[in-house]
């Protein structure tokens, strides 16, 4: 049988679209120990079911002698696929052309992509691996910047939006990342920053490496733009995927339910005992979280960031929840600026995907000192405050032990709107701690004492006994329940269960004025 020579050129072509910048780029590549485009979109995505658009898309550059250099494609491949069955669009920066930089076409191929996955309501995920603007194109790569950035916006809080960052995201590049919902980055092969290391050199004089200045371990650490830091190429990418379990297609849609064959009556003794009789001694509170959700599945957001409040995602029989939980291993568990950020967004995340909201609370208040004031504290409580306040998804919250102060309202508190809040037996509840009031109430009395230490000790005891518990809150409604610890998991699903069709709504308003 003849072979139409037609269709051999189209397979010809789509061969050719296929190797990118050629053998030898892709070689280089590997080299770096990098995959290329194609393959990471392979291991992402449900084997066979990537569909590429823009495949023989070139650019229209003719300066600086690109017109004798036109690869299929361009230095992005775009299209989409399914992660365990669920529609996702997806690009992949191609870094064996032209080092991934952007240009005219490049941008307008994601920029389609976007608008596709906002059309019909489905996540994107860019893989993100390029030099930056391609300065041959000069204006025009910088209007496909913002022509990206103009959709990231808009489809902020409509479709989740991943980025994976594996190798360099400099200058413009990361600005895109940054709009997005959630950063990943690969450990020893991918960076970010606005300007790099020379330039850095050449203004400030400092001496530092790409890995120091914008590395993974840093981003994860110091400046909280990496969400998950991974050790290898995939498995950020796996870790991409057991993220989508947690989330939904898009706004309009609930998060996925999953049988996760763990019972929804299992109690907990071990919760009994989690709780030192020292309330100045620290306890873990991944602890705690660990054997409330089903089999002890947490999906941890920024845990090197910020560390004295968790945020991640788990299930509770069945249903995805977000949790935000006060550390009190670390620093206290208090809230400073950073751990006050971290929380408002995630906690803004979650009701713009309507995912429920778990809050453990352990906290002694707000960070004191000239640093955190002249940082802006004010403005970073602010922040989280308002994240509580403004989100209308099923809210539930556990005081396991100290809730003080200004702290007590902004942890999803039951002035704040929220649905169900349960205290263990262990909660203290007060404007501030023992020591502090006793100080403060009984200044002159403690001036006057003839053994002022004794007196101020009887004195925080008698503090302690009337104020470190739950159940004046609890008279006065501000607490729904004090449960024993080990009933805390119970509990909660039928919470959820019971708040299923929970209906609430803010005030119409063309957008709120978050303390920014």
């Amino acid at each position: 049988m003849a072979k139409n020579p037609k269709i051999e050129h189209l397979r010809a072509l789509k061969a050719q679209a296929r190797l990118g910048g050629g053998k030898e780029r892709i070689e280089q590549q590997h080299q770096k120990g990098r995959l290329t485009a194609r393959e990471r979109i392979d291991l992402l995505l449900d084997k066979g079911s990537f569909r590429e658009v823009d495949a023989f898309v070139t650019h229209r550059t003719s300066d600086f002698g690109l017109d004798k250099r036109k690869y299929l494609g361009d230095s992005v491949v775009t299209g989409w696929g399914t992660i365990n069955n669920r529609l996702v669009y997806v690009f992949a920066q191609d870094f064996t052309v032209f080092g991934g930089s952007l240009g005219e076409v490049h941008a307008a191929k994601i920029v389609k992509i976007l608008e596709m996955a906002m059309k019909n309501g489905a996540p994107v995920i860019g893989l993100n691996d390029s030099g930056g603007a391609r300065i041959q194109e000069g204006v025009v790569s910088l209007g496909g910047y913002a022509d990206i950035f103009l959709r990231n916006t808009l489809a902020s809080g409509v479709i989740p939006q991943i980025s994976v960052i594996m190798g360099p995201c400099a200058g413009g590049a990361v600005y895109s990342p940054g709009l997005t919902d959630f950063v990943f980055m690969v450990r020893g092969s991918s960076y970010m920053f606005i300007t790099g290391p020379n330039v850095v050199k050449t203004v400030t004089h400092e001496d530092v490496s790409f890995d120091e200045l914008g590395g993974a371990d840093v981003h994860a650490e110091a400046s909280g733009v990496c969400h998950v830091a991974a050790d290898s190429e995939p498995d950020a990418l796996f870790l991409a995927q057991k993220l989508l379990e947690y989330l939904p297609q898009n706004n309009m849609e609930d998060p996925p339910f999953v049988d996760t064959g763990d019972d929804p009556l299992r109690r907990e003794e071990a919760l009994d005992e989690i709780i030192p009789d020292d309330p100045g001694k620290p306890y873990d509170i991944k602890d705690v979280i660990r054997l409330v959700v089903d089999n002890g599945e947490f999906f941890e957001i920024q845990p090197a960031y910020a560390a004295n409040i968790v945020v991640g995602f788990a299930r509770l029989g069945g249903h995805s929840v977000g949790i935000v939980a006060n550390q009190p291993a670390v620093l206290a568990g208090v809230l400073d600026i950073a751990a006050s950020e971290k929380a408002a967004r995630f906690v803004r995340f979650c009701d713009a995907f309507n995912i429920p909201l778990l809050t453990f609370v352990d906290v002694p208040g707000f960070l004191p000192g000239t640093d955190q004031e002249h940082g802006g504290i004010i403005r970073s409580g602010a922040k989280l405050l308002y994240a509580y306040c403004e989100a209308t998804v099923p809210k539930l919250t556990v005081i396991t032990r100290k809730a003080y102060g200004g702290a007590y309202d902004v942890m999803s508190s039951k002035h704040i709107r929220g649905d169900l809040n349960l205290a263990w037996p262990s909660a203290e509840l007060a404007v501030m701690g023992p020591e502090g009031a006793v100080e403060i109430i009984f200044r002159k009395e403690l001036a006057a004492a003839e053994d002022p230490e004794k007196h101020k000790a009887e004195l925080v005891a008698e503090y302690r006994q009337k104020f470190a518990n739950p159940y004046v809150a609890a008279a006065r409604g501000y607490i729904d329940d004090v449960i024993e610890p080990s009933d805390t998991r119970p509990r909660l699903i039928n919470a959820l269960e019971m708040l299923a069709n929970k209906r609430d709504t803010n005030p119409p308003k063309k957008h709120g004025c978050i303390p920014l």
